[in-house]
């Protein structure tokens, strides 16, 4: 059997995957935002027996798409109001198809020295525009989670001398995490994973404005045994999930440093803040920051698993993960080159830079900075529009997230949950419930780069009818 296929079969095969791509991207509008889920059913429309032996490239790509089309919320939908998913700008698209296509392996530099030194140059890029001086140093990351992750485990490395050769076992006080209780709780899965435990993550309640309340952070730390814990680290958030509510950063840098804790700013989604001069103001307080967590596949809307990590501890990456081994390339060690092996958790690493240094060629900073405002634009005017129609905002954010209900329906959880139901049902739209101190609250998120003023207006005249016949009831 031929493993591989010949210039003609390759180029028919691309041409029928452009074709369908082009088709669903062009008209993504036109399906529903979400899918029926009968769990039989998607089980069922998956093919078993055909693994066997294979089937044609054609009907193979058919069967694929037209499950994606079927079983997936789509995202890239002007509709979909929900998750910090955007739709996947086209430079971005591109470059995972180049990427696929040459596979660089990013583990040695003399492996890919140009993929390498791009990578290196946005995380400069970034780091300048954070506000971090040409001392800083940072990394790709898959996402969020694995950013927030090595955030603690710099954290450990830098309190604790010995953390990389002795562990927890070498620790003489339990370290405390402090984040608000709206953080993502990739800070949970982060101190299981370095082995602390998330018993030791301290959440702090929230102020009416829904960020982290710091008198409530220094009585939790002035309270603090410290002959049994020791505090490691305080993570304020700039973009929360549920909220979009920004922390106080110049606060809590302030904590940070009159107590010598490492500071982190998960900036995941809000980070994107930092391109607007309109909204960068935002973020004062970021640039004190030891390290910070930001995904460009969010407000950067490139495709999924496009993070970085950076930190202002221009040596801390290589205290925290350096290692040598013989089998791996030494062509670097003559050019005083950092090996990305030895700088991330990651060892064998995909080009995932490509995503954000192609779209900036396609784009510019320019052409992001237009984005991102019109964005924000559309989250004011979604505010505004519900506002008319005798909604409540519950949140305080200038972030296009916006969490919303109606003063009859603010203890009624049944209203929120029944409505939802009945706009999900029908796939117009998507959006989602969160809790807001007890209330629950509709959250819609503009999160894509094509929702304009209409998709807005039909989003809201939707809500509008399903409360009118939800109270007629």
């Amino acid at each position: 059997m031929q493993f591989d296929f010949d210039n003609k079969q390759r180029k028919e095969i691309l041409k029928t995957v452009s074709e369908k791509l082009e088709n669903y991207y062009s008209s993504t509008k036109d399906f529903k935002t979400n899918p029926d889920l009968n769990i039989k059913e998607i089980r069922e429309s998956i093919l078993t027996k055909e693994l066997a032996n294979g089937i044609s490239p054609d009907k193979a790509i058919e069967h694929v798409i037209k499950g994606l089309e079927t079983f997936s919320v789509h995202t890239p939908h002007p509709k979909y109001f929900g998750l910090f998913n955007p739709r996947s700008n086209y430079a971005g698209i591109i470059a995972d198809l180049i990427t696929a296509t040459y596979n660089p392996q990013l583990a040695a530099w003399s492996h890919a020295p140009f993929a390498v030194e791009v990578e290196e140059l946005i995380i400069r890029e970034f780091a300048n525009k954070f506000g971090y001086d040409g001392n800083a140093d940072g990394v790709f990351t898959t996402g969020g989670a694995e950013a927030n992750l090595t955030a603690m485990l710099c954290a450990l490395n830098h309190k604790y001398p010995n953390f990389a050769k002795d562990g927890t076992f070498g620790l003489d006080k339990k370290p405390v995490v402090f984040c608000s209780v709206e953080a993502h709780h990739s800070i949970q899965k982060a101190a299981k994973v370095v082995g602390i435990g998330y018993s030791l993550v301290e959440s702090i309640p929230v102020t009416d404005e829904l960020k982290l309340d710091t008198e409530i952070l220094q009585q939790k730390l002035n309270e603090l045994d410290s002959s049994v814990y020791s505090p490691l680290m305080i993570i304020g958030t700039a973009g929360t999930t549920g909220t979009g509510t920004i922390d106080e950063l110049n606060q809590l840098s302030f904590i940070c440093k009159k107590n010598n804790i490492w500071f982190h700013v998960d900036a995941a989604y809000g980070g994107g803040a930092i391109l607007s001069q309109d909204l960068k103001h935002q973020l004062t307080g970021i640039e004190k920051s030891d390290s910070i967590t930001f995904d460009a596949h969010k407000w950067m809307s490139v495709p999924m698993g496009t993070s970085i990590f950076l930190t202002s501890k221009n040596d801390i990456l290589g205290k925290t993960f350096r290692i040598t081994t013989e089998y791996m390339p030494k062509e670097a060690d003559k050019l005083t080159i950092t090996e990305p092996f030895t700088h991330s958790i990651q060892w064998s690493r995909r080009f995932i830079g490509l995503k954000i240094y192609l779209s900036l060629l396609f784009y510019g900073w320019q052409g992001y900075e237009q984005t991102i405002n019109h964005q924000a634009e559309m989250g004011q005017y979604l505010r505004n529009k519900l506002l008319k129609s005798g909604w409540l905002i519950k949140n305080y954010t200038g972030l296009p997230v916006v969490c919303f209900t109606k003063a009859d329906f603010e203890t009624d959880s049944n209203f929120t949950k029944e409505i939802l139901d009945k706009i999900l049902a029908k796939g117009k739209s998507w959006l989602s419930v969160y809790p807001i101190k007890g209330i629950p609250t509709f959250r819609a998120c503009i999160t894509n780069y094509n929702t304009t003023e209409k998709e807005i207006d039909e989003l809201v005249d939707e809500l509008n009818d399903e409360v009118t016949g939800y109270v007629g009831q």
